[in-house]
């Protein structure tokens, strides 16, 4: 009976910690590097192209120093009527986006990214999340953001801490998606490069 091969090295290109932990659920070694790219959206580009593209270009800055490994890459665009809301930076900033967001329906896009370093083989997938955010009144736009402070997250909010308090309703293939990792989607691409979790 043969034994199956070694699992490569995985790599997720991302310091998030919030990526760290959900990557930490499938039970996989890995280790974590900083892909340090420029977010900034192409003129003219979709959001759901800036979100692939970076999602990869995230997973190649990093394959020169592992290029045995599988790389995971993942960006999330926020959009809403055509514009684009990336992370606001400060506090001025989120709370322009989410009086603007407050009782309208945004669309978050995730890419996903799993770059096999030694083919060159980049596996894409996105992800669409439809987020309808509560009407808010600025006090509590406020409140939210001083305790938690989401100024490193697209669309100013982080559903997986006090910003759920922020969100009506989603719609989604897979609540991952929105906190920065689509898990289900990985665990496809992970086994078209002969990975299984279980």
């Amino acid at each position: 009976m043969s034994t199956p091969p070694p699992t490569p090295k995985i790599v997720l290109a991302s310091t998030s910690p919030f990526r760290r932990e959900l990557l930490a659920r499938l039970g996989l070694p890995f280790e974590t590097a900083d892909p340090a790219v420029d977010e900034t959206p192409w003129p003219g580009e979709t959001p759901e192209a800036t979100a692939l593209r970076l999602s990869e270009e995230k997973a190649r800055a990093v394959a020169s120093k592992f290029p045995d490994a599988l790389i995971i890459g993942s960006d999330q665009v926020a959009c809403l009527d055509g514009q684009i809301f990336g992370k606001p930076g400060n506090h001025e900033n989120a709370v322009r986006q989410l009086q603007t967001m407050r009782g309208r329906s945004v669309n978050f896009f995730t890419g996903l990214c799993l770059l096999n370093a030694k083919t060159g083989v980049a596996h894409l997938r996105g992800v669409p999340t439809l987020v309808t955010f509560r009407d808010l009144a600025d006090a509590e736009i406020n409140n939210y953001l001083l305790r938690e402070q989401p100024y490193n997250c697209a669309g100013s909010a982080k559903s997986e801490g006090l910003g759920i308090a922020v969100i009506a309703r989603m719609v989604g293939e897979d609540p991952n998606a929105l906190i920065g990792l689509p898990l289900i989607a990985l665990c496809d691409l992970l086994r078209s490069e002969n990975v299984t979790v279980l």
